[in-house]
């Protein structure tokens, strides 16, 4: 496989991401910002991640054109936060990823925090050129001294693209949409097409008033309000809701049983501490969002519904537009407990792995489910794997034997823990077993863990949480696992995608070892396979 941060070749861009350093072996000795020194061992091979400098939220998602296009906040400058800009990445098959130029600069008036992106086929904007439609974003302006606003004011502008998003023009009157009084929490808008009613749909949050507010527009310019969701789910004192998508999933794959989803994802309080996404699931008239099923007032965060229980998932999306009616998600895998922490240079801050969402009945109600992206499947399947039909382990640890160790993996594995207290896989592991990540089920418990707390680099923060658990029975004694291990993550999908848990983890040199254990008792594993990624 190809490396996933592809550099555009052109000069601008050389420059900008220092090409000619990531490509010899001196890069060790590249520092950016004082952040230390360049730590390549880290550096993402099946995720995207730019060339150099701060990366997080993934804004204006969209397949144009055979083309998937993933811009995102950025920072040109430097590898903290700071001179928010859309930085772009574009793939054809959402795996192997080019970095593109910045897409729209931080300027004297504004900064341009998230948002989204439309096709506007119908120019219902009127914003074609020489009848070529437009992309058209839709994003949150966050206003400087001498711009005509307060400084800090947060309100809602349009930029329009007409060669398939390399270049944007703002729009003359901007912004299109504010609060009155006008805001410093009113961000995030996520635009699409609501075909009943035959007008564009908005969601952006007041992120501190925990709520998400629905426009609609005839437009993209002149925005109607509709309705309110929220508060609800985790609203707690303190937390902030950002990033809102809402959209409909056929229920159980039945076209003619359609629900609507509405993700929100808030920092902190979540399921895992700090950055998380919960979701809701209803029904929408094309005015009114209803959840149903949500949890009483005052419940324990499990009862809650998170799109992944891991610490490391925040600010999913949606891609506009995906191909065969797909919903295809996308998320920084990070958290803001201690993003600005994370010891990786000259980077900083990836993407998770693109994911399939479905709506599936689970004791009896609905809920979300994710799976890698179809296209990651297909690429992975095609390697050839170290396969074991079937092992039992017996209170002990049995190293798997693997011709290649240094290479991302992709592990997939059934789980029966019969009489052992703990069963599971143990990755990333030195030789002597004193660092490493564990992947486990607890019989008694009923509960799927991953254990980050040896995990190699774990000092950078002391919000650095250590485990993740989720209640997860087994189906007929057993769980499935696909494991997905890069240079510094891990993705647990469980029992078909039920339970997704995702967490950043930073091992040793030469800590590559991968082996199953049993603990108090016998356990069995079966229809193990695993796959380099190269």
């Amino acid at each position: 496989m190809s490396i996933i941060h592809g550099i555009d070749f052109r000069p601008s861009i050389l420059r900008s991401a220092l090409i000619g350093a990531l490509l010899c072996a001196s890069i060790a000795s590249v520092r950016a910002d004082n952040d230390g020194p360049a730590t390549e061992q880290w550096r993402p091979a099946i995720h995207y991640t730019p060339a150099r400098n701060w990366m997080n939220d993934p804004n204006g998602l969209i397949w144009h054109d055979g083309v998937y296009h993933l811009f995102y906040q950025y920072n040109p400058s430097a590898s903290h936060w700071g001179n928010m800009s859309w930085g772009h990445a574009t793939s054809s098959d959402l795996v192997h990823w080019k970095e593109q130029p910045v897409a729209m600069a931080n300027n004297t008036r504004e900064e341009i925090f998230s948002g989204s992106i439309v096709f506007d086929k119908r120019n219902t904007s009127g914003l074609a050129v020489n009848g070529k439609p437009a992309l058209v974003a839709v994003y949150t302006s966050v206003f400087k001294e001498g711009s005509g606003h307060e400084s800090g004011v947060q309100a809602q502008s349009l930029a329009y693209s007409t060669d398939n998003g390399r270049t944007w023009k703002a729009y003359a009157k901007n912004p299109v949409l504010t609060l009155r009084p006008e805001s410093k929490n009113f961000r995030d808008p996520k635009v699409s097409w609501y075909a009943p009613g035959g007008y564009w749909l908005m969601t952006t949050v007041v992120a501190d008033a925990h709520v998400v507010k629905i426009y609609k527009s005839s437009n993209l310019i002149d925005w109607e309000f509709l309705s309110d969701f929220g508060p609800a789910g985790v609203a707690g004192n303190g937390v902030l809701w950002e990033m809102p998508d809402l959209f409909p999933l056929p229920l159980d794959g039945d076209a003619n049983r359609p629900m609507w989803v509405m993700l929100v994802n808030i920092n902190p309080g979540s399921i895992a501490g700090g950055s998380g996404v919960q979701y809701f699931v209803g029904t929408f008239d094309g005015k009114t969002f209803n959840a149903e099923n949500l949890p009483v007032q005052g419940a324990d965060l499990s009862e809650h519904r998170w799109l992944d229980h891991g610490a490391d998932y925040y600010a999913a999306g949606t891609f506009a537009d995906a191909p065969d009616g797909r919903r295809v998600t996308i998320a920084w895998m990070s958290n803001w407990d201690y993003a600005d922490r994370v010891p990786t240079s000259p980077w900083r801050g990836a993407m998770a792995l693109p994911r399939d969402l479905a709506l599936r009945t689970i004791d009896g109600v609905p809920r979300l489910v994710s799976t890698p992206a179809r296209e990651y499947l297909a690429l992975v399947n095609g390697v050839a794997a170290s396969r074991w039909k079937a092992l039992t382990v017996r209170s002990t640890t049995k190293p798997l034997d693997l011709a290649n160790r240094t290479a991302p993996q992709d592990i997939d594995l059934v789980v029966e823990p019969y009489t052992a207290k703990r069963a599971g896989i143990v990755v990333a592991a030195a030789a002597d077993g004193s660092r490493q990540t564990r992947v486990y089920y607890d019989t008694k418990a009923g509960t799927l863990t991953v254990d980050r707390t040896r995990s190699g680099d774990t000092d950078f923060s002391p919000k650095l949480s250590g485990r993740h658990i989720v209640y997860l029975p087994l189906n007929q004694g057993k769980i499935h696992l696909k494991v997905v291990l890069d240079k510094s993550s891990l993705e647990v999908f469980a029992a078909d995608g039920r339970t997704v848990i995702t967490d950043l983890v930073f091992p040793k040199a030469g800590d590559d070892r991968i082996s199953l254990f049993a603990e108090d008792g016998e356990a069995r594993f079966s229809d193990i396979a695993v796959r380099p990624v190269r």
